[in-house]
């Protein structure tokens, strides 16, 4: 349905071991060179790391992590870049420019990676990189203040639907997932609020506190978090397809909308198309082993590790099915 991996060095791998075996050609036999060669050799030499956003964030904490490992593990430099501009477009262009060898990847946050090119030409399209595997998983949360009159996602929709338009969700920007999804919920299921676009979580937590808007959605990022531990925020529901044990809420499907799942924020590695087979591979089992590691899942919030790997393969899916459901909307 999308980009697959590359079946080049397979085929070129078939062919030598057939060469070989019929004693074809002078040079069968003969150790591989050029790109095959450096690829079976990966890495030789540092690989440069780009985070398409400014330093601090979310993206730049899992990449500024997993490099680490990454480094400790393979036993070459990761070199990290912060080169933000155009919503993460001009960090993917400048990972893209750096070629296909494995040297060059990139920390991409999903959606956002993946419909970036579905609203404007910018710079590349979803067949030009090659998701390797998700570092962490951020679900959305439906969120009101201590003082709302919903105490439950029931109360909540019960009345958006009865009133259609007049409650105010605040999300962090027009085109996000979170706005997107609830452009599907009036779409697809006929419940109707307003979605206020903000900068981001900053600006959403003031709102929310102020009660200048009647719910945000949200990531439920690691301040999120601390706000509902303090009683400040009130989760009504998330938006996995699975509930999960630190949010005592609801899933969306659970409230019954089964298709808004995917307000999901996934970072994770990624490079441009055509990386050889074997660094991808390589990339994928470091990932996972330090995925593995206490300290790391520590770093980077455990509960933010999935329970499961995620690899090239289920990375790719997930990115496809972010594209079927917001394509349509956002190239309306």
């Amino acid at each position: 349905m999308r980009r697959t991996r590359s079946t080049w060095p397979a085929l070129i791998a078939a062919s030598v071991l057939t060469l070989a075996a019929c004693g074809g050609g002078e040079d069968a036999g003969e150790p591989a060179s050029g790109d095959d060669a450096a690829a079976a050799g990966y890495p030789t030499e540092s690989i440069n790391l780009i985070v398409p956003y400014a330093p601090g964030g979310p993206t730049d904490l899992a990449a500024r992590t997993i490099g680490s490992c990454i480094e400790e593990e393979l036993g070459q430099t990761v070199v990290v870049e912060n080169r933000e501009g155009a919503s993460g477009s001009v960090g993917m262009q400048a990972m893209l420019a750096g070629g296909n060898d494995g040297y060059a990847l990139s920390l991409i946050a999903v959606p956002a990676s993946a419909t970036n090119p579905l609203q404007d030409d910018v710079g590349y399209t979803n067949e030009d990189y090659l998701p390797i595997a998700a570092v962490t998983e951020i679900p959305s949360a439906l969120i009101v203040g201590a003082d709302s009159q919903f105490a439950t996602a029931e109360d909540f929709f019960s009345y958006a639907e009865e009133n259609p338009g007049e409650l105010n969700v605040g999300v962090p920007g027009t085109t996000t997932s979170q706005a997107m999804e609830l452009r599907r919920l009036a779409e697809e299921y006929g419940v109707e609020v307003t979605a206020v676009p903000f900068t981001g979580n900053a600006e959403m937590t003031t709102a929310i506190l102020g009660g200048n808007v009647d719910a945000i959605f949200i990531n439920s990022s690691q301040d999120v978090l601390e706000n509902i531990e303090a009683g400040s925020f009130v989760p009504l529901a998330i938006s996995p397809a699975e509930p999960v044990d630190y949010i005592d809420a609801p899933t969306l499907a659970e409230s019954g909308f089964p298709e808004l799942t995917n307000s999901v924020s996934v970072f994770g590695l990624a490079a441009p198309a055509g990386v050889p087979d074997n660094v991808v591979s390589t990339l994928e089992e470091t990932v996972d082993t330090c995925l593995q590691k206490d300290e790391v899942r520590e770093q980077l919030g455990e509960q933010y590790v999935p329970d499961e790997f995620i690899d090239s393969e289920a990375f790719s899916t997930r990115i496809d099915e972010i594209v079927e459901a917001y394509g349509p909307i956002l190239q309306e």
